[in-house]
């Protein structure tokens, strides 16, 4: 299956602020989403992601590479290309607040060229799907925040794109309206057959909606696997093992030696392990260094780890080889 945003070898540099220097933003990154994903595209700060947003969304052109939308090249053919993708950025909603929130739909839809007759039962659609419709003749700027993202994704919506890209859509927002705007997310997919790509920074947010997430850091893509298979690799290997008594000298060393990213706390008469096994067969290689000092084991309990925590571990180099190739 053709993909319907294929990025490749893409790099983007800038020069920085007063000096001849480059930044090496993104660095030949690659990688595909297809029709009815929804993608997470993450990275801490200063990784390349807003960058490579903003260069999928065309607001910046890439130094080399290509991306194409819907099999269009975004250089090539930038305006036909964009016509497949609707973002809505953080900081820069697509509203104009003196509108009220049907004014906005009709208005932005206008600048589309579809008329306000044509469009009235989309938009309808939307005010009832988004839970917009109490608030249709409202003015933007007295809605809450939550209202404005909502009306912000619906207004996306309304060019009939193949792909959304919103960046943090959920920033912001209570709790209440966040799983809200998730169970939108879920069903525009679901309803209206469209992809998504999704950033933020609210690791929640893309543990339950996203499909797969595309981890960047430094420029480079060091993830791009489904979260499912990240959640069960990291939930494998990450144990607490409850001592009913202390290690020696010696079985501390040991355990340094093959294990060395383990944690041991002790008190006066028993001690906790935290320790990841990089592959399965090594509980035996534990086994065998507490047998040394017949060590009791009062429990084994499999760590349980949330997104956030996979993505630190990521980001901060501490992945295996199997994540990294997986895609």
């Amino acid at each position: 299956m053709e993909p319907i945003v294929k990025v490749r070898n893409v790099e983007k540099a800038y020069r920085k602020r007063k000096s001849k220097e480059m930044i090496q933003a993104v660095n030949s990154i690659s990688f595909d989403v297809y029709k009815g994903e929804i993608v997470g595209l993450l990275g801490p700060n200063g990784a390349g992601k807003t960058t490579t947003i903003k260069m999928i969304c065309g607001l910046l052109k890439p130094d080399s590479g290509s991306i194409s939308i819907n099999s269009i090249d975004t250089d090539s053919h930038r305006l036909k290309a964009l016509t497949h993708i609707s973002a809505v950025l953080e900081g820069n909603r697509n509203l104009y607040w003196r509108l009220s929130v049907r004014e906005n739909m009709e208005y932005f839809a206008g600048n589309r060229g579809i008329s306000r007759k044509e469009v009235a039962p989309l938009i309808n659609d939307l005010l009832d799907k988004f839970h917009l419709k109490s608030k249709e003749h409202e003015l933007v700027n007295r809605l809450s925040r939550g209202m404005q993202q909502k009306l912000a994704i619906a207004v996306a919506m309304l060019a009939e794109s193949d792909v959304i890209l919103l960046d943090e859509p959920t920033l912001g927002l209570d709790v209440e309206t966040g799983y809200e705007v998730r169970t939108i997310l879920k069903n525009i997919v679901k309803e209206y057959n469209r992809t998504i790509i999704i950033s933020s920074h609210d690791m929640d947010v893309i543990q339950d909606i996203c499909e797969r997430t595309i981890i960047i850091n430094h420029g480079s893509i060091v993830t791009d696997d489904r979260v499912e298979n990240l959640l069960k690799l990291f939930e494998v290997r990450s144990y607490t093992v409850s001592l009913g008594g202390l290690l020696s000298s010696m079985q501390q060393q040991l355990l340094t030696q093959k294990f060395p990213n383990h944690t041991y706390v002790s008190d006066s008469y028993q001690s906790t392990l935290e320790i990841d096994l990089l592959k399965s067969e090594e509980i035996y290689d534990l086994f065998d260094i507490l047998k040394l000092q017949a060590t009791p084991v009062e429990s084994i309990d499999r760590q349980t780890v949330n997104f956030e925590q996979i993505f630190m571990k990521i980001v901060k180099g501490e992945k295996t080889h199997e994540v990294a190739q997986s895609s």
